[in-house]
Parts: C-alpha cells; structure tokens; sequence
C-alpha cells in the first residue's frame, strides 16, 4: 500500500495529492482563539465532510463544485483506512481565487461591533435602527483578501478585491469578483431558505472558489458547516440579543472562563460541542450521522 504525507495541514484538515485529484481529510481536530486544542471532537470531521456533501449537491444547479466523491472506495487504498472513514472527500484539483467570499444575512459579531459605531458593516452603509442578530432587508457580500500565514485578512471592497484578481489574472478581475459576488449570494439565499425550513437560522458564512482546468469558476473548499457558518436555532430566536449557536460556542465559552487551561477541554464540553455538531448536521439533512 503506497503511504502519503498531506502536503498542507491545516487547524482541521489535511490535504493530500492524490495525483490528478485531491483528498481533504477533515480531522477531528478542534481550534479556538489561533490555537489547536490538545482534546479531538469525535465525530467533528465526519459531521464536516458530510454536511459539505450534503450542500455541494444541493447547490450543483447554482455552480459546479469540486466534490468527486466520499466513497473511501473510490480513493487510494491508503484511505480506506478507518482513521479516514466517512471524513475524506476526493476533489477534483482547481487553482484557488484569493478572496473569503463572506456573505452576512444577519447582522452579528463583528458586523453588530462595526454598526453600533458608525452604522455600516465593512464599509457598506445599513438601515438605522437595526438590532443585534437582526434579519437585514438583502444579505450583503462583505469579502476579505486571504493573508499570508500570520497575517490577518482583511476586508475589501468589490472593487479592491477585483484589483487582487487583475493583478494574477490579468482582464478578468471585475469579471471574477462579480460573478463570485452573484454566486455568493445566490448560494446563501437558496441554502438558508432550505436551512429555515430545518429549524436553522444561517446568520453568515463564507464560501471559496477556484478556477478548474478550463477556466470555469468551481466551489470549493468546504460549505456551510457549523465550522465556516453562524447555524442558529429557530426556536426561540429573537432579535436585540446575541444567539445560541450550533458550534463551538461551549468551548470558546469554557476557554474564556478558565484562561489556565492549557487549551485542555473537561469531558462535559467535549461531549456537548460533539452533540451540537451531530444535532446539527441531522436537523439539515433530515439523517443520523452513521
């Protein structure tokens, strides 16, 4: 059996050249705060490659996506190993867009933090009167370049974001930022309508790009997990508070109460965040996990 080294590791994944295609491996690692916890989520990386699955087939009518397949039967045989059972999906490889396409239905976070002190969200100027974790009238496209490693993103308007891409992409740069912008935001709305119906408000959540072989824009990357999106429940929600969330919220909140901790999590908060991310995953497809 030919063994492989992933050629990028991630907080999460692992990243594998499988020779003309990929494998993303989505561990059972968790992160919080820039660091990577000394516990595993169990459960964690298979909730994220499912729920990807779930939503590239969902949305393949918007775009194309780079998905190729979850069947472990369909990789290398290294694969079919069970540390990579039900969390490794075969993709097809594509030259990454550098922009976070982040799209906010809801206004919260960051957003809320910049709107109470001059009433617009990353330079975009919103309604007055609007509460925290209020629905706004059309979701907003608010991307960030990707930095360098160590380095912090930052947020750009279209038009700065079409400068990046010019510059490696020479007469396509408002052409991509555009469409990724279109994209962006007709996958949200499509994803959160069906989300609601769920029982799950979709607050925001990022999306990435690439270019395939061909020059056809793909979605890659993952999609709309609890990782890289703001999954609130339904239930109970109401607008002028913060929400709970189905995410790593207890342990951010544990870390924040108990700042010795080494980034060492108790069994108690180890087991509701892996609860939160199952609840999650079974209340958008409608499936146990296993």
């Amino acid at each position: 059996m030919k063994e492989y080294k992933p050629f990028k590791s991630g907080k999460v994944r692992e990243v594998y050249d499988a020779g003309d295609s990929i494998i993303m491996v989505a561990t059972d690692r968790i992160s919080a705060f820039d660091h990577i916890l000394k516990n595993q989520i169990t459960k964690k990386g298979k909730v994220l490659t499912q729920m990807s699955k779930f939503w590239f087939d969902f949305t393949k009518d918007i775009i194309p996506n780079h998905m190729i397949s979850v069947d472990n039967n369909d990789m290398p045989e290294f694969f079919r190993q069970p540390q990579f059972l039900g969390n490794s999906m075969k993709c097809k490889k594509l030259t990454m867009l550098p922009m976070e396409c982040i799209v906010r239905g809801y206004i919260t976070g960051s957003g809320w933090a910049s709107y109470q002190e001059n009433g617009t969200v990353c330079g975009i100027k919103l309604p007055e009167g609007l509460k925290e974790s209020q629905k706004l009238p059309e979701p907003i496209f608010t991307p960030s370049t990707k930095a360098e490693l160590g380095d912090h993103d930052e947020n750009v308007s279209l038009e700065q974001g079409a400068a990046v891409f010019e510059k490696e992409f020479p007469g396509h740069g408002m052409e991509y930022a555009e469409k990724l912008r279109d994209y962006t935001i007709a996958i949200y709305k499509k994803c959160a309508a069906y989300a609601l119906s769920r029982g799950i408000i979709i607050a925001d959540t990022k999306f990435e790009f690439g270019l395939d072989e061909d020059g056809n824009i793909v979605l890659g990357d993952e999609v709309l997990t609890p990782d890289s999106s703001r999954f609130w429940p339904l239930e109970g929600y109401e607008a002028g508070k913060p929400q709970p969330s189905y995410d790593k919220q207890f342990v951010r909140d544990w870390l924040k109460a108990n700042p010795d901790s080494d980034y060492k999590l108790p069994q108690d908060v180890i087991d509701k965040t892996i609860a939160k991310y199952v609840e999650a995953y079974k209340m958008i497809t409608g499936k146990d996990l296993d």
